[in-house]
């Protein structure tokens, strides 16, 4: 193992939380943004448990400037290096995105989805850039889902994975002659922290019975870490990957030796896009 700097936005909670204890446990820098300090240094103490060094920055990525501080505070502690960017973070509002009716039924706030996972990627990626293509390498990652190519929570949800794979290629056309690679990654069905300490009888019956296949949060880190080595990487850049199948190409299993699912046949595979056209 090579010690990286990698950073993990919107990591107090969920994926974001376990992805930052998986990279850990590689040995690595592991920064994380979050909005509460106290969550932040939890998070920070779980990092160096699982081998890896913590860096906490207190960050909303609603706030443009408070990214750009971020960022600012990153390259001071790490001599202005950035290995992988893990864009994580997300407004979520789980109770509003599976209540019944209409996008015009449930509340507003969901479009927030697309200024914070869309926008707040685009933006992280943004101040995250100049560091990489100084250092002529690096890999920014952004969480995406099968809801970019298949009705999943409505259309704000997708919108926002939809878009992040479409930014992601583009991204990659201005990247490629600086040795930087941007990949959207597709984790499958998530056991949190939250869905594990759910009391069994909370959970609905046809999701107990699937929640054996679902992935632990430290396995999209894992996958992350690898793929951040490989020597196709330039191949990959720009593409949308699903982690279990990378998962499987890499040789990784999950934390309780599964091996994580693909669910292309069922819920769709990542859009193809077209390279841009040379002129003469």
């Amino acid at each position: 193992m090579s010690e990286k700097i990698v950073l993990v936005t919107g990591a107090t909670r969920g994926l974001g939380r376990g992805m930052a204890r998986g990279l850990a446990s590689r040995g690595h820098v592991v920064a994380i943004t979050g909005r509460d300090q106290a969550q932040l240094d939890a998070v920070v103490e779980e990092i160096e448990r699982s081998g890896g060094k913590g860096i906490p920055l207190l960050c909303d990525h609603r706030d443009d400037d408070a990214v750009e501080r971020a960022f600012a505070q990153l390259a001071e502690r790490t001599d202005g290096r950035l290995d992988l960017l893990v864009n994580n973070a997300a407004a979520v509002y789980g109770l509003d995105l599976v209540a019944p009716g209409g996008f015009w039924e449930k509340p507003l706030r969901l479009a927030d989805m697309i200024t914070i996972g869309l926008r707040s990627s685009y933006v992280a990626a943004y101040h995250a850039a100049p560091l990489m293509v100084a250092a002529g390498r690096g890999l920014i990652a952004s969480i995406s889902f099968y809801g970019a190519v298949s009705y999943f929570h409505g259309p704000a949800y997708g919108a926002a994975k939809a878009g992040t794979d479409k930014m992601t290629a583009d991204m990659a056309v201005d990247l490629a002659p600086h040795g930087v690679s941007v990949v959207s990654f597709w984790p499958g069905f998530i056991l949190t922290d939250a869905v594990k300490a759910m009391p069994p009888d909370m959970i609905p019956e046809d999701l107990r019975a699937a929640m054996p296949h679902w992935e632990t949060p430290e396995f999209s880190g894992l996958v992350l870490d690898r793929l951040a080595q490989d020597p196709d990487l330039a191949a990959l850049s720009g593409q949308a990957l699903i982690g279990a199948e990378l998962g499987e190409r890499y040789g990784i299993r999950d934390t309780d030796g599964k091996q994580p699912l693909s669910y292309r046949a069922t819920m769709g595979a990542p859009t193809p896009f077209a390279l841009p056209v040379r002129q003469g």
